[in-house]
């Protein structure tokens, strides 16, 4: 699908550092003074128009959100939902999900969300997968010991992959299902992909896995 420019979008960031936060790296190794609380952060790589994520935050307010997102015509759509909603424990930052050590140190965040991500399904372009090893090595860096990634997606062909990536990097499968919207689960957020997928008919998979070595 192709993304339709937004010119105005870079300005309209820059009119509300209370959402989109600029210079990030000031927070490195310390994101609960911004929150100022001592919640866990949680954050989402690729939050695209915003809905899972504020909508995570609306439910649970004891838990800091952070919603990561490279293009500006799209985090723009998520900055407005964020307005409109109007929750203090959510905040978003324009930067691309290969650059997260820069932002976060050891242990500040609990846990990673990663929903719908492009699948990239040529064997060329695997580095570019969210859930490629060496994404999983940035999500450990950052990531507080034992801390968690929760993956959804509706194409099957990245799914298996992930599975296999999870596995290969010594991950441990605590949750999986085939179809989550026929499933026993309780409490699912669904993004914008996600409600258009599943209205079509087309299972929603999904999985939880949790890092086991201390670093």
């Amino acid at each position: 699908m192709r993304l339709r420019h937004k010119p105005w979008a870079r300005e309209k960031i820059e009119q509300h550092p209370q959402y989109v936060i600029p210079n990030p790296e000031q927070y490195y190794g310390r994101w609960n003074a911004l929150f100022d609380n001592g919640f866990p952060i949680h954050i989402e790589v690729g939050t695209g128009k915003g809905r899972f994520i504020t909508e995570m935050a609306k439910a649970n307010p004891e838990i800091n959100y952070i919603g990561i997102e490279l293009q500006e015509s799209v985090i723009v759509s998520a900055l407005d939902r964020l307005i409109e909603a109007d929750v203090p424990n959510v905040k978003l930052l324009h930067t691309n999900g290969e650059d997260l050590r820069k932002f976060f140190a050891k242990s500040d965040v609990e846990r990673v969300y990663l929903n719908f991500s492009d699948p990239w399904p040529k064997k060329r372009h695997e580095k570019r997968r969210l859930t490629f090893s060496a994404f999983l090595n940035i999500y450990e860096d950052i990531l507080v010991n034992g801390g968690e990634i929760h993956f959804k997606t509706d194409n099957r062909g990245l799914f298996e992959y992930s599975l296999q990536s999870f596995s290969a990097y010594g991950l441990l499968l605590t949750y999986l299902s085939l179809d989550l919207h026929n499933s026993d689960f309780a409490g699912n957020i669904m993004t914008e992909y996600e409600e258009k997928f599943s209205a079509k008919g087309q299972p929603i998979y999904r999985c939880e896995v949790k890092y086991q070595n201390e670093r």
